[in-house]
């Protein structure tokens, strides 16, 4: 009976795999988007591509506890070696999924180039562990194949281009400077999103966690995205009687500053209360965010916020801690550091 479960629930994944790919194949800003890199217009841009493509949803699939990995501004330029680090250790892990707090690339061209050949790389890898090729064509999922105990044939298969690579980001200010959000919203699509998770327990019951990616990274929501929460865009507890299990919030723009005299800009005050009073009624678990390079940790009416330091090699040079791992289980949560050994390259 379990298995058939999982071999059910990991079908809906799939489903929504080759859904990404039409996502992708519908948002590329190739003749669409213009220069304006205003919140307004992202957040526009985002919401009709995902919802239209998508019709609002995405699912990842868990068989029991998952755990799920966390970095911020890794800022890469010429050198993507923390990057490339971060997405090995996830995926050395099996880490469900890989989130990164914005400020990808800082904003030239060739950067962003790098970037995108770096994903297609870690996809690569990625593929190579989860899925069997069955034919020029297709892949077939390894825990699809597990999970069938009855010695079916039937087989669900999809192409290399519909797998979609589990790394979600959001958009920073750096990705957004000189029109980077052409560059940025060219591999990764939308900046304003939702996943749900999947998850199948040990008593053979299904639970739902639940991710929220905003785009802060001009400072603010702007006006177009509070009406779209405002709306219920994001809530989605519509879907599943028993509500969602845990959730988690993603955000470039940090929502408290770690020291009074940060430079760094945050929200203002009237888009904070909104916020704080925002993550209340989602009844959200954990939020993280990024942006000041600075580590802070804090609970504020039951929330735990982790502000997270740079990854960069730049701005740190030596190795650190500098990703987060979150721990989800049935009856307990909890974070542990990641450490980072890559250092620059020497001229």
């Amino acid at each position: 009976m379990k298995k058939r479960i999982s071999l059910y629930i990991l079908l809906i994944g799939l489903c929504t795999l080759v859904s990404c790919q039409k996502l992708r194949d519908k948002i590329s800003p190739q003749g669409i988007l213009m220069a304006g890199t205003a919140v307004e217009d992202r957040v526009k841009m985002s919401n009709q591509f995902y919802r239209s493509s998508l019709d609002g949803r995405i699912w990842l699939v868990a068989a029991g506890d998952y755990s799920f990995i966390v970095g911020a501004d890794s800022h890469l330029t010429t050198d993507p070696g923390r990057m490339d680090e971060m997405l090995a250790i996830g995926l050395q892990n099996d880490d469900l999924f890989y989130a990164h707090l914005g400020d990808l690339a800082d904003t030239k061209a060739e950067y962003y180039y790098t970037l995108d050949s770096l994903v297609k790389k870690a996809k690569e890898r990625y593929v190579e562990k989860y899925f069997t090729q069955v034919n020029e064509y297709e892949w077939e999922s390894n825990s699809i194949r597990d999970a069938m105990e009855d010695g079916s044939d039937s087989v669900y298969n999809l192409t290399y281009d519909e797998i979609t690579y589990p790394f979600f980001p959001v958009v920073g200010n750096h990705d957004i400077t000189h029109n980077g959000w052409a560059l940025w919203s060219n591999i990764f699509h939308s900046s304003f999103y939702e996943i749900d998770v999947i998850v199948l327990q040990e008593d053979e019951t299904l639970a739902f966690d639940h991710l929220i990616f905003l785009d802060t990274a001009s400072g603010t929501l702007g006006q177009t995205q509070i009406e779209l929460i405002n709306q219920g865009v994001l809530d989605g507890k519509y879907l599943y009687d028993q509500g969602y299990r845990y959730t988690f919030v993603f955000s470039h723009t940090n929502i408290f500053r770690p020291q009074f005299f940060e430079f760094a800009s945050t929200f203002t005050r009237e888009e904070t209360y909104f916020l704080l009073d925002q993550f209340e009624k989602w009844n959200v678990t954990g939020v993280f965010c990024g942006h000041v390079h600075t580590w802070d940790e804090r609970n504020f009416n039951g929330v735990h916020y982790l502000t997270l330091d740079t990854m960069c090699e730049k701005n740190n040079p030596e190795p650190g801690d500098y990703l987060v791992r979150v721990n989800v289980g049935k009856d307990n949560l909890g974070w542990e550091p990641v450490r980072m050994n890559y250092t620059p390259k020497k001229k």
